[in-house]
Formats: structure tokens, C-alpha cells, sequence
């Protein structure tokens, strides 16, 4: 290794050990390895794990096996965000995808990846060696980062486009339905399906920033490998609870499900920013704080490799205090710290139920070859309740209710349909037709080229977290 890494052979360790990350002359006749070089030699070591290379292969194949597979069966994964849609268009696909990904996939890898980068050296015992060849720590840490953050961008990105190559293939490139019920060209629905990709990529680095202080704090505890793993379960469970909405915005998890504002119109972009930008300064905290607990580490010691005590003063509560100082930043300034609850209130679901409703029967009215009408000649509303009527309508359930109005011109009689909703604490939810039977009591609706999925049936929607005004 030392003939690999370094430019002269060195003839003593102690000057690399006492170098502490400095930049600055570090014995006579020695020169550092370059960032480059040692960022080279480090992807090299990452590409080389028999791991790593399965994982890579894994993400960039079984997406697109998954994608395609879905297309050919007669059942989809109506339960998962657009997975209703993918017998549709191949757009549909890359978004069930990074559904999935953001929950399981993506803090797996990071674990696997950034969480172990650090510990492998503890593991082998070959920190002495690897110091003396580079002589700077600061140079160590700069590459093993930049090397697994390489390595963790090929894999996001076998997952994006491995999905949509499969959706390709097998379904074709059509229009997608968005959130709000309205059709997205399928030029569009590429366009915002990469940025929803792209917007994945802030959560993934917090997450990666989280595996990076694990593996220098705990060294060869296999805590330090499961740590994002575990953090993004946590962060899961906690967006499954009643939060008030400055705290879940503030937890950097939220970003793995606001780009779900994207398929809306107009596009929710309030906590999408939000979720990004909290993610970005989780990750660059996270990253800051194992870069300094990596300079104070006492290499001559072969026993120093992490503790429960510093795993606490330098990560846990420094992180804990992010959450409550991001809180206190994201209330004020978006109105949410006036606004007590989940953020779920009943204009805001009657408002979201109506225009989904309109958008949804236009595209109902072309399957039927019926005459064409707008949304502004429907002028569709909804009125909801949830549970009794002694209970305030607003938080998360299963026990929402909405009756949809509308009308269509010439006809003097109003048009009214049944929905049965359930939203979750984050803003979704799914409505379900309770009837008429005409317009949204069937699955299938038959069109003059044979039957055809009924949008009105059951559709999926989001309701804007953020205070928006009433009307």
C-alpha cells in the first residue's frame, strides 16, 4: 500500500500520526498523496468488494426486471403511491420505485456504503498503515468520503434509470395522471420524474452524512453500519405519528415524501424546498462533525476505535438539538408554528377531493366519448366531514367523508358522488368511490375500445401541510 499510495517511502510513522489533519510540513523529504489519489485508491478499494459490485449490479437490473414484471400482471400495487397507474404509462414505474427506495433501499445502502468505510480500517487493523502511506488524516477522511458518496450516486442512479428503462419497455411512453387528478404529457412526467430523483439525492447525503459520523464514532461496532439504516426507520415511524407540521418538516426524512408536490398543479413546492434544505444541512453537519472526531483520534492506540459515551456527546445530542433549532427556524417562517395540529384541516381536503374530482371526470368523459367539458364548467366542490360532526374535521384518519358536486352545462340537475377517504398524518390519502354506480361504483369502466380502468373509482391525493388561505 505504501508503494501505491505514496510518492517516497516513508522511513517513520510517528510524523503521520502527529499530524492531526493539517495540511502543514510533515517531515523532511515526504510529500502528502493528493486528494485525487487517494480519492482514486479508495474507490478502487470500494469497487473491489465483492458486495458492492453485487449491490451495483443488483441496482442497476432488478428495477427494470421489477418495472416490467408489474406491467405483465393483472394485479398492481394499488396501495403504493401511482402504483395504480402503471399498466398506464412507464412513468408510473420510476415513482413506485423511489417509493420504495426512500423507505427500504436507500438507507440500506447508505449503510452498507458510508456507514462501513470508516470501520473497515478498524476491522483490519490497517489504520498505521494506511496513515504512514498518506500522511495526512484530513486527506484520509476527504477521500473515503468523496469515494463511498461516488459510490452511492451510481447506485441512486441504477435505481432511477433502471425503472424507467423497464417501464419503458414494457408500457410505453404515456401520459401520467398526477396527484391532483390532472394529465402530465409524457415529455413532463420524464422531466419531473428526474427531479423527483434528483430531490431523493438531499435525504440520501443526510442519510450518508449520518453513516460517515457512525463509522468514525463507534469504529467496528455494527452499530455504526446499521446507524442511517436505524435513523431512517425512526424518521419513518415518527412521520406515522400526529406531528405538529414544523417538526416533521424539520426532520430530514420528510424529503423522501414531499416530492410528491411535484405531480400536483400547481406544484407544491413549499415543503419540497423545505425538506431539501433541512436535508442539506443534516448532511453537512453530520459530515462536519465526523471530520472533527476523525482529526482528534488517537491512531497509535489500536484499542481507540469509537465509544458509547462519545457515540452520545458528539451525535446524538448535537443532532437533537439540529431537529429543535430547525423546528424553531421552520415554524416562523412558513406560518406553521401558528397553525397547531397535523396541518390537515378541512378546506384544505375539500379543496384538494374537488379539483382532483374535476380533472379525474374530464379524463372519464374522454374514455366515454361524451361530450367535452372544462373544469371551470363542472365547478366541482366538495363538503367533508370526518368521524361525528361533534368532532372537528381536521388531523389524519380513515373516518373522512366527502360528497362532490358538480355540474355539467345544460343540465339543471346537480351531479353528487360519495367518497370514503383515509389520510395519513403526512398528507396523503386515498379516496374511494362509495357511488353512484355510474360514475365511480365500478373498477372498469367500458369504452368504445373495450373496458378501461375507471379514474373515478379510487384515485390518490395530497393535502398541502403549509397554511393556505381558506376559499
Amino acid at each position: 500500500m505504501t508503494t501505491t499510495l505514496a510518492d517516497d517511502r516513508p522511513t517513520d510513522d510517528r510524523p503521520a500520526v502527529a499530524d492531526g489533519g493539517s495540511d502543514g510540513g510533515s517531515g523532511a523529504g515526504a510529500r502528502r498523496v493528493p486528494v485525487s489519489r487517494g480519492y482514486r485508491f479508495e474507490l478502487v478499494k470500494l469497487v473491489s468488494q465483492w458486495r458492492i459490485r453485487l449491490v451495483t449490479l443488483a441496482c442497476w437490473i432488478v428495477p427494470a426486471l421489477f418495472v416490467a414484471g408489474v406491467g405483465q400482471q393483472a394485479t398492481l400495487p394499488v396501495d403504493t403511491l401511482f402504483g395504480r397507474w402503471m399498466h398506464a404509462t412507464a412513468w408510473a414505474g420510476p415513482l413506485v420505485m423511489l417509493g420504495f427506495a426512500g423507505t427500504w433501499a436507500l438507507p440500506l445502502l447508505t449503510s452498507l456504503v458510508a456507514g462501513d468505510v470508516f470501520a473497515s480500517e478498524d476491522r483490519l487493523g490497517t489504520w498505521r498503515h494506511l496513515l504512514v502511506a498518506v500522511r495526512s488524516p484530513g486527506r484520509i477522511f476527504v477521500a473515503k468520503t468523496l469515494a463511498s458518496l461516488t459510490v452511492i450516486l451510481l447506485l441512486v442512479a441504477g435505481l432511477a434509470c433502471s425503472s424507467a428503462v423497464g417501464g419503458l419497455l414494457a408500457v410505453g411512453n404515456r401520459p401520467l395522471v398526477g396527484l391532483d387528478g390532472h394529465l402530465l404529457s409524457p415529455g413532463d412526467a420524464g422531466v419531473k420524474v428526474l427531479l423527483a430523483w434528483l430531490c431523493a439525492l438531499a435525504p440520501t447525503l443526510a442519510l450518508a452524512g449520518i453513516g460517515l459520523l457512525g463509522s468514525v464514532t463507534l469504529g467496528r461496532s455494527p452499530m455504526g453500519l446499521l446507524l442511517p439504516a436505524l435513523v431512517a426507520l425512526a424518521m419513518q415511524l415518527a412521520q406515522l405519528m400526529p406531528l405538529p407540521v414544523a417538526v416533521r418538516l424539520a426532520l430530514p426524512g420528510y424529503a423522501f415524501i414531499s416530492w410528491n408536490g411535484l405531480f400536483t398543479g400547481p406544484a407544491q413546492l413549499g415543503p419540497l424546498l423545505i425538506g431539501i434544505v433541512v436535508s442539506l444541512v443534516w448532511a453537512t453537519v453530520t459530515t462536519a462533525l465526523a471530520y472533527l472526531l476523525f482529526l482528534r483520534r488517537d491512531f497509535t492506540n489500536l484499542n481507540d476505535d469509537g465509544s458509547a459515551r462519545r457515540a452520545v456527546t458528539a451525535g446524538l445530542l448535537p443532532l437533537g438539538a439540529l431537529i429543535a433549532l430547525t423546528a424553531g427556524i421552520v415554524g416562523p417562517a412558513t406560518g406553521a408554528a401558528s397553525s397547531t395540529g397535523s396541518g390537515i384541516e378541512q378546506h384544505k381536503v375539500e379543496r384538494s377531493v374537488a379539483t382532483a374530482f374535476a380533472h379525474l371526470y374530464r379524463i372519464q368523459t374522454d374514455q366515454l366519448n361524451r361530450p367535452a367539458v372544462t373544469e371551470a364548467q363542472l365547478k366541482a366542490t366538495a363538503a367533508c366531514t370526518k368521524g361525528s360532526v361533534r368532532v372537528a374535521a381536521e388531523g389524519p384518519g380513515n373516518d373522512w367523508r366527502c360528497v362532490v358536486t358538480w355540474h355539467l352545462p345544460g343540465v339543471e340537475a346537480a351531479g353528487t358522488a360519495i367518497y370514503q377517504l383515509d389520510v395519513t398524518p403526512d398528507g396523503r390519502y386515498t379516496a374511494d368511490g362509495d357511488g353512484p354506480k355510474e360514475v365511480n361504483g365500478y373498477f372498469l369502466v367500458r369504452t368504445p375500445d373495450g373496458d378501461a380502468p375507471n379514474p373515478l373509482w379510487q384515485f390518490d391525493g395530497n393535502v398541502a401541510l403549509l397554511p393556505t388561505p381558506k376559499g
